[in-house]
C-alpha cells in the first residue's frame, strides 16, 4: 500500500493517483477513519494501490474470470473477535473452517479461540489479519488456541486469500 493525504471521499476512489511527472503512483481505494470521529474518515490519511498489484489483479481477472494469486496468507476460517470478562478484546473465535484449508489441515476447529499466530499476539480479527499480512501462502507457522479451556498449540502451515 501507498499512503497519501490526497482526500479520498466515500464512493470517490479508484482514480489515479499520480506524481509531479504524471506517472500513476498509485489507485486510492481506502481511507483511515478516526473512531473519535465517529467513525468518519480521518482527513489527510489515505491509502492506495501500487500499480503493479493492480495490473497484477486485473490480468489474473481478464484471464481467468478471477484472483488466482493474492499473494495474500490466509487461515481458511471465518472468524470473529472475541471479549473477556472485562469486555476486553481477547481473540479470534473460529465461526467456520474451510475445508481442505489451512485451519482445516492444522486441526481447527469452530469454536476454537486463537490467541497467537507465530510470535504474534491475537486478540481481534484486526490484529489477526494484520499478523497474515506480514506472511506470505506456503509460510509455516504456528497457531494457538484454546478449545474446552485448554491451550493447544499446532503447526500451520499458511494458504492463499
Amino acid at each position: 500500500m501507498v499512503q497519501t493525504s490526497a482526500a479520498i471521499n466515500p464512493g470517490n476512489s479508484g482514480g489515479a493517483l499520480v506524481n509531479l511527472d504524471s506517472e500513476v503512483i498509485g489507485v486510492p481505494t481506502l481511507a483511515a477513519a478516526d473512531p473519535d470521529l465517529g467513525g468518519s474518515a480521518a482527513p489527510g490519511i489515505g491509502f492506495a494501490i501500487p500499480p503493479s498489484t493492480v495490473k497484477t489483479i486485473a490480468d489474473q481477472i481478464i484471464e481467468d474470470g478471477r484472483v488466482t494469486d493474492s499473494g495474500r496468507a490466509a487461515l481458511g476460517i471465518t472468524g470473529r473477535t472475541v471479549v473477556d470478562e472485562d469486555f476486553q478484546p481477547a481473540g479470534v473465535a473460529v465461526v467456520s473452517v474451510q475445508q481442505g484449508g489451512a485451519a482445516d489441515e492444522a486441526g481447527l476447529e469452530p469454536g476454537d479461540i486463537i490467541t497467537r499466530l507465530g510470535d504474534t499476539d491475537i486478540t481481534t480479527i484486526t490484529s489477526l489479519a494484520e499478523a497474515l499480512a506480514d506472511d506470505r501462502p506456503g509460510d509455516k507457522t504456528s497457531v494457538t488456541f484454546t478449545r474446552a479451556g485448554s491451550q493447544k498449540k499446532a503447526d500451520v502451515t499458511l494458504g492463499e486469500q
